[in-house]
């Protein structure tokens, strides 16, 4: 054990605070025949003194006094005291505020874990730094992390209100206000100066500075980083992201809120009015070996305080809760925005569609039957595309001995290969397009559930059969040892939706014709590359999205099994086929100015050769 030295100058101090503590209660001394005041029952007052700290004079002979220092010496001294904590406390949060410098030390989402089963700390250990910075007129540049608060907590019909000052001189202080109702996630939030007017130098801005390292709180701390970033809203409703994979700086204007985004959670700053400009910063802590097992992302934001009279000061509000889109609509201020659902159509397929019928399913039923139940109903409403699909696929079938025969005969004119070939189409009432264009309408819908499922909050912590979380990984086996691109673990629902999209494109393949162009990549081979790239990709996804999938797909081959054996004869099919080519056709449209086209462009090509 280390010896303790007597330290002079800490002998100093305590005697200093000894004649400041005698002269406090020399002059707070009740008068003869006076008693305390009393507060009323409904109100809670903290046990800190009722009064701002005694003011530090600040004559002509005390300007040059470093107020930082002259804040420590009292930061020290209750520090020593054992200064108390100050709670707030509602139905959702735990929040404690330090008296040194009004920071957060701690805001606790009371009724979430991490993916360790420990309490969902948004805040704590540090890991979030506050401060107001701003300037004398004598060229200090003061911070408010260095100052200690005076605190004084009030509970009045459910609403707790923190506040805390910092005294300059006789009616000279910077306050904090900190409030909380009874329930919900949102913490108002106030700095104001006042009487410090003839102290500041308005020509430099006050600033509040807002860092936070994001705690990892999900099993795959890779996939949890692609979804948390800082968003923010601005100019209206417009809305932008800095950098998901590195460093990223912007300094957008007109900002009306701030969102430090942790996939499943967040905390944004709402401003009471837009910010005319602001700087916001980001870096990837993942990447770090000495930080990346414990958080993601460090974010970071400069807001300008509004100066009026000589004082700076402004409202905000924070919100601490998760990043739940009807959660977050609730609030009216377009904070739901933040969540990535997708942009254009993509997104209105998600608030229009699936939020509200996944949200309905879920109600009443497990998480991971809602979501097969709604990966029915999808892809019954998706079922005349593709029939429509299905049928040009039987047609093309039909056609390919003639196709193939065409390219034996004309292998030499590509040109007059093209034209005999659309001429079979046309007569045979066959469009080789008709495929593509169902696909192309699935597109959006595959693309919305695509951005749903990672975001869907409703899936966190929600198990179904052996996977116990939908909204991350299902492991199987844990390899012990990192495959590139791959992951550490087996994840079984990915496999089994790869063997579902391996046996999909083997029936459609089938029925189609791939003629192998000169020095083109073989589409056979790139479609079936198509499952082992869906089994590498998504072996580190949320399991509800693959188990979305599999059950997709496993439908789809059932829809084009039924289509197939109890709806299209194959045989009807051909017979008006050929009835369709003894009928006389004429071209028209698009397919007359393509022949013509390609006609001209072959007479140029020999006009050119001659």
């Amino acid at each position: 054990m280390e010896e303790r030295r007597f330290d002079p100058y800490q002998f100093i101090g305590f005697v200093l605070i000894a004649m400041i503590l005698t002269w406090m209660l020399y002059v707070n001394k009740p008068e003869e025949g006076t008693s305390p005041a009393v507060e009323p029952e409904k109100t809670k007052v903290a046990s800190q003194p009722k009064e701002v700290a005694p003011p530090i004079q600040l004559n002509d002979s005390l300007q040059k006094v470093n107020l930082q220092s002259t804040f420590g010496i009292f930061s020290n001294w209750m520090t020593d005291q054992g200064a108390a904590t100050q709670i707030l406390e509602n139905k959702d949060l735990l929040i404690k505020v330090s008296p040194k410098g009004g920071l957060l030390e701690l805001v606790r989402l009371k009724d979430y874990t991490d993916y360790l089963d420990q309490p969902l700390d948004l805040v704590k250990e540090g890991n979030t730094r506050f401060n107001v910075q701003f300037s004398t007129k004598d060229g200090r540049r003061l911070n408010t992390k260095d100052f200690y608060f005076f605190p004084q907590l009030n509970s009045k019909n459910g609403k707790q209100t923190l506040s805390l000052k910092a005294a300059i001189a006789p009616n000279q202080y910077l306050e904090f206000v900190y409030a909380i109702d009874a329930k919900r996630f949102l913490v108002d939030f106030s700095i104001q100066s006042s009487g410090i007017s003839a102290l500041l130098d308005s020509s430099e801005p006050a600033v509040l500075s807002w860092e936070t390292s994001a705690y990892r709180n999900s099993k795959s701390i890779d996939y949890e980083g692609r979804y948390t970033e800082l968003t923010y809203g601005y100019e209206g409703d417009k809305i932008d992201y800095l950098s998901l994979s590195g460093s990223d700086e912007e300094s957008p204007e007109q900002v009306r809120w701030i969102s430090f985004r942790q996939h499943f959670f967040s905390a944004i700053l709402i401003p009471e009015k837009p910010v005319d400009q602001l700087t916001v910063t980001t870096d990837n802590l993942a990447d770090d070996k000495s930080l990346g097992e414990v958080f993601t992302k460090k974010f970071g934001a400069q807001i300008p305080l509004t100066f009026r009279s000589g004082e700076f000061g402004s409202r905000f509000e924070y919100y601490f809760g998760t990043t739940d889109y009807q959660t977050l609509k609730s609030y009216d201020r377009d904070l739901e925005s933040s969540i990535p659902l997708g942009w254009g159509i993509f997104g209105w397929l998600n608030r229009f569609i699936f939020l509200p019928l996944f949200g309905f399913l879920s109600s009443f039923l497990p998480h991971g039957i809602a979501i097969i139940l709604m990966t029915i109903i999808v892809r019954l409403a998706m079922s005349p595309v593709t029939y429509k699909s299905y049928v040009s696929q039987i047609k093309m079938k039909v056609l390919r001995p003639e196709i193939e025969e065409l390219n034996k005969k004309y292998k030499d004119n590509s040109v007059r290969r093209q034209q005999e070939t659309m001429s079979l189409y046309n007569r045979a009432g066959a469009n080789p397009m008709a495929g593509c264009i169902p696909a192309l309408l699935q597109l959006p819908v595959f693309y919305a559930l695509f951005t749903f499922f990672p975001v869907a909050f409703e899936l966190r912590k929600k198990s179904f059969l052996w996977a116990d979380d939908l909204s991350s990984y299902d492991s199987i086996l844990d390899l012990g040892f990192n495959i590139p691109f791959y992951g550490d673990h087996v994840s079984l629902f990915p496999i089994l939706a790869s063997i579902a999209i391996f046996f999909y494109t083997q029936m459609t393949t089938g029925q189609q014709t791939m003629p192998q162009q000169p020095g083109m990549p073989n589409m056979k081979i790139i479609m079936y590359l198509m499952p082992l790239m869906m089994l590498f990709f998504f072996n580190n996804y949320a399991s509800g999205l693959s188990l979305y999938y599999f059950v997709s797909n496993l439908l789809t081959i059932f829809l084009m099994l039924v289509i197939k054996n109890y709806i299209i004869d194959d045989q009807k099919i051909h017979a008006q086929i050929e009835e369709n080519k003894k009928k006389p056709k004429k071209a028209g449209g698009f397919s007359a100015r393509l022949q013509k086209a390609m006609e001209e462009a072959e007479k140029q090509k020999k006009a050119r050769g001659k």
